[in-house]
């Protein structure tokens, strides 16, 4: 099983982006202890060098789903600002939501399509009904239909509404992959500060 977590440092300040990649040592230190895998699938550098405004993970392993449900809200990381000397705030926040990688392709087999011939009515086309020419071809893994009479001859219609077909099942799979990319888009704005699900701080040296 797998899971992917996008954890985002939203509009906050350079301190937020550092935050991010303190917490995100700590989540990936964490899975492995738990013997599960981790791996940085996308990241958007912060201005500072080892900083990031955003990190997509894949977490993968059994009980992924439940770690990464762990560690899904708001985060905080506690610590005075390694940039602002003498700055009163000591929390910074990352928003952490599962997301979804891609969309699935459709493959498009005329095998899957049932075809039919139908009567169907309109001008010049009472001597297609007659003959049934035109087609009614349907999708059956997608449920697409389309109904094609522009030629008197069943196979132009057949080759038309294959064709049809497959162009309105990529246009399906490109909506589907708009709306998840518009999905992980919306997550950078998600970050409310305040009342975080997991509160992390710097592990102190012994003395």
């Amino acid at each position: 099983m797998s899971v992917h977590l996008l954890l985002s440092a939203g509009r906050g300040p350079q301190e937020c982006a550092w935050a991010l990649a303190r917490l995100l040592h700590r989540l990936e230190g964490e899975a492995t202890r738990l013997k599960l895998e981790t791996r940085r699938v996308e990241t958007v550098p912060g201005e500072r060098p080892g900083t990031f405004r955003s990190v997509l993970v894949r977490i993968a392993g059994e009980g992924a789903e439940a770690f990464a449900g762990s560690w899904t809200g708001t985060l905080c990381w506690q610590a005075p600002s390694p940039y602002r000397a003498g700055a009163g705030r000591k929390n910074w926040y990352v928003i952490a939501r599962p997301c979804q990688v891609g969309s699935p392709r459709t493959t498009f087999a005329e095998a899957d399509v049932d075809v039919v011939a139908c009567r169907t009515g309109g001008p010049g086309g009472q001597h297609r009904n007659k003959a049934s020419t035109a087609v009614r071809a349907t999708h059956r893994p997608t449920g697409i239909v389309v109904v094609v009479d522009t030629e008197r001859q069943f196979s132009l219609n057949r080759r038309t509404a294959m064709r049809l077909l497959r162009e309105r099942i990529e246009h399906g799979d490109e909506a589907a992959e708009r709306a998840v990319d518009t999905a992980r888009r919306r997550i950078h704005d998600e970050l409310v500060r305040g009342n975080p699900i997991r509160v992390e701080r710097p592990v102190r040296a012994p003395r």
